[in-house]
C-alpha cells in the first residue's frame, strides 16, 4: 500500500508565500521551512551558550522542518487575514489541525507517533517559542532582502516585523540582530570582503 505523506511534503515546495505581496523574488514555504530551521536552530545554541539555557535545538529543528506542513492543503494564508480578528484566527487554526491530522494519517502506522510529535508540536514548549521567533526573524530577512533591491513593498511589513520581534524580551532574539542582521544588508563582495585566507 503506498503512502502519500512525502509526496505531499514534497509540494511544499509548490506553495508560494506572500501572495498579496509584489515581491522581487518568489518564495516558497519549502525553502521557507529550510530558512526557520537554520534560524531556529542559532536561536536555541544562542540561548543555550550565551544565556545558559536548556532549549533542544533538535526538537526546535524538526518543528521548524514541519511548520509550514499544513499549507500543502490549505495553503499560505496570508498573515492580515489570518490575524484579522479572533474568530478567523480560530477557524483557520483548527482547519491547520485538520490538514495535519490528515497528513499524520498518511503515514504508516509504526512511524506516526515518531513524525506527529514535529507536526503538531507542544505549543507550549520553549522549542515552540524558539521557532515561532525564528519565523518572524525570516519574515524579517525577507523584508530586507526586498528592501536592498529597492522594492519599498515590504517597508510597512519591516517595521511592523522588527517590532515584534523586539517585543517577544528573547535575548537570543536581540543577539542574533545585534550580531548578525547588519550582514543581509551586504552585497555578495561586501561579504567576501570579510573572507580572510
Amino acid at each position: 500500500m503506498p503512502y502519500n505523506f512525502y509526496a505531499f511534503m514534497d509540494r511544499m515546495k509548490y506553495i508560494r508565500r506572500w501572495s498579496l505581496m509584489r515581491s522581487v523574488r518568489d518564495e516558497n514555504i519549502m525553502e521557507h521551512s529550510q530558512q526557520v530551521a537554520m534560524l531556529a536552530h542559532a536561536l536555541a545554541v544562542i540561548n543555550n551558550k550565551v544565556y545558559g539555557g536548556t532549549v533542544n535545538a533538535e526538537k526546535c529543528v524538526m518543528y521548524a522542518v514541519y511548520h509550514e506542513c499544513s499549507e500543502v492543503m490549505t495553503g499560505d494564508l496570508p498573515t492580515p487575514i489570518k490575524y484579522f480578528n479572533n474568530s478567523i484566527h480560530g477557524a483557520y487554526k483548527s482547519l491547520e489541525d485538520k490538514a495535519c491530522e490528515k497528513l499524520i494519517a498518511m503515514l504508516p502506522e509504526e512511524m506516526r507517533g515518531e513524525i506527529e510529535r514535529y507536526v503538531l508540536p507542544d505549543a507550549q514548549s520553549a522549542e515552540y517559542k524558539t521557532v515561532k521567533a525564528a519565523d518572524r526573524l525570516a519574515a524579517y530577512i525577507k523584508c530586507l532582502e526586498e528592501h536592498r533591491c529597492g522594492n519599498t513593498e515590504f517597508e510597512k511589513a519591516k517595521k511592523s516585523i522588527e517590532a515584534d520581534l523586539h517585543s517577544r524580551n528573547m535575548p537570543e532574539v536581540e543577539y542574533f540582530m545585534e550580531h548578525f542582521i547588519q550582514s543581509f544588508y551586504l552585497t555578495l563582495d561586501e561579504l567576501e570582503g570579510g573572507i580572510t585566507d
